[in-house]
């Protein structure tokens, strides 16, 4: 179903998992708070309505895709910067934009071909840099004369659309009225099919449905089940309100992971992009994060071997490799080319993706999938800085930092130290793949060495 604008917004006031107030408010006057806490109302008006468009777009993505509802949240959005856009409850709204969201608040940018909302990635362009809109730059652009859509093309590509007179109405929650079972027929049916297809390509032990047609058969039972049971569902084959919105999650999640660009970074400072082609023979960092990577996907595919992240590309390495592109149908050749990294890579990822990033005391989160560096924000940087923090309280030479999801100069620092104290390789203050697994082992080894088991000395006379 096409979007509509919503008549209503509801944003947490805080990190997603933060015990804060939910506040209910028109979609507009939200819209005008986020611009208001964003931007400067002196700037030159493309750029004030290229901004507002990234930002109608971003809070419709995450309505649509049912973002946090999916996941058990009775919220749309948050206030947290580090997962979304800046709202400041009760602030003042500049007269200009406010006139200027009442004239476009009813569209928003989409990919040619495409009904989402596009998830418009922005950063301010100065103390943080991203793969997306520059706020700052959106000035230089306007300045030169640009156009709003032309501002937006310079940063998201030519493929895009401005959708305007977008219907406003009520949105109410995609989940079905009754469970789909066995014998459910409709558009429902249909959708959660479509849905589990397109899953199955990254989770393979999902079989396909087919034919795709709307009739809730056997074979459709046995995709649910078995995307029930890799998700630690009850593997009922029924699809009730739990399962459906983990389906929508997840299908939202490998749909955005199959597109995702790197952050832009040159190898030497990024450890995901795709090094050269890797074949028998090969050393060096990027074999190191391609073992990395197939090592993990082994943890759910058993047809996938498990091998020993040395960067060195030797036979079981090969055989890795031959295994990965006999399940995710790509040529069987051994050598790892731009295609199979990228599959690697993604499939990888979004298995990551089913994993909520939350820090808890000895629990082990693979890579995030993003480089991490002087700028970065978000749950990734919280899990580093408490890993970081847990470390320093034996190696002393690591300063601990505030853990406040911001990789700032003192995380930088810390990360330096970590590499010192351990003599390791690599773009000093930038953790990538290699760098992170060193760090949770690390981690690991000292959290479990300071547990003693029932009835273990325990080091210290017991009172």
């Amino acid at each position: 179903m096409p979007p509509i604008i919503p008549e209503n917004i509801t944003v947490h006031l805080g990190r997603p998992s933060a015990n804060a107030q939910n506040v209910t408010l028109p979609f507009p006057e939200y819209i005008k708070n986020v611009a208001s806490s964003e931007i400067y109302p002196t700037w030159p008006e493309s750029a004030i309505r290229a901004n507002i468009y990234a930002q109608i777009s971003f809070a419709l993505n995450r309505i649509y895709t049912e973002f946090y509802r999916s996941q058990g949240y009775d919220f749309d959005i948050t206030n947290s910067t580090a997962n979304d856009q800046s709202f400041i409850y009760g602030r003042d709204i500049f007269e200009n934009i406010s006139l200027i969201v009442d004239d476009i608040f009813d569209s928003y940018v989409r990919r040619q071909g495409s009904i989402e909302p596009l998830f418009t990635a922005y950063c301010d362009g100065i103390e943080v840099q991203c793969n997306g809109l520059s706020q700052w730059g959106t000035v230089t652009l306007a300045e030169r004369g640009l156009t709003p859509y032309q501002i937006l093309t310079n940063y998201y590509g030519n493929n895009i659309d401005i959708v305007t007179n977008v219907p406003v109405g009520d949105i109410e929650e995609s989940v079905p009225l009754s469970p789909l079972r066995l014998g459910s027929i409709g558009s429902d049916v249909q959708r959660i099919q479509v849905q589990l297809n397109r899953i199955s390509a990254n989770y393979p032990a999902i079989p396909k449905i087919y034919p795709v047609n709307g009739i809730f058969d056997e074979s459709t039972e046995e995709a649910v089940r078995e995307f029930q049971r890799i998700f630690s569902l009850t593997d009922d084959g029924i699809v009730g309100r739990g399962t459906w919105y983990r389906i929508q999650y997840i299908y939202t999640a490998v749909k955005r992971l199959a597109s995702l660009d790197s952050e832009g970074l040159t190898l030497s400072e990024s450890s995901t992009q795709y090094p050269e082609e890797l074949s028998i023979g090969s050393v060096g960092i990027g074999v190191r994060v391609l073992q990395y990577f197939l090592r993990y996907i082994a943890n759910f595919n058993p047809n996938v071997p498990t091998l020993t992240a040395d960067g060195q590309f030797g036979p079981a390495t090969e055989e890795a490799v031959r295994a990965f592109q006999t399940e995710y149908g790509l040529p069987v050749t051994g050598v790892v080319n731009e295609p199979t990294w990228d599959s690697i890579y993604n499939v990888y990822l979004s298995l990551v993706a089913s994993i909520p990033l939350e820090y808890r005391e000895g629990r082990i989160i693979p890579f995030p999938g993003t480089t991490l560096v002087r700028g970065s924000s978000g749950e990734s940087v919280v899990l580093l800085q408490e890993y970081l923090n847990y470390i320093a309280q034996t190696y002393t030479d690591i300063p601990s930092v505030t853990v406040d999801g911001q990789f700032g100069p003192a995380t930088e620092n810390a990360v330096r130290a970590f590499q010192e104290v351990f003599a390791l390789t690599g773009p000093e203050g930038v953790v990538g793949a290699n760098l992170w697994d060193s760090i949770t082992n690390v981690y690991e080894d000292l959290y479990y060495g300071n547990r003693a088991a029932e009835g273990q000395y325990p080091g210290y006379t017991v009172p």
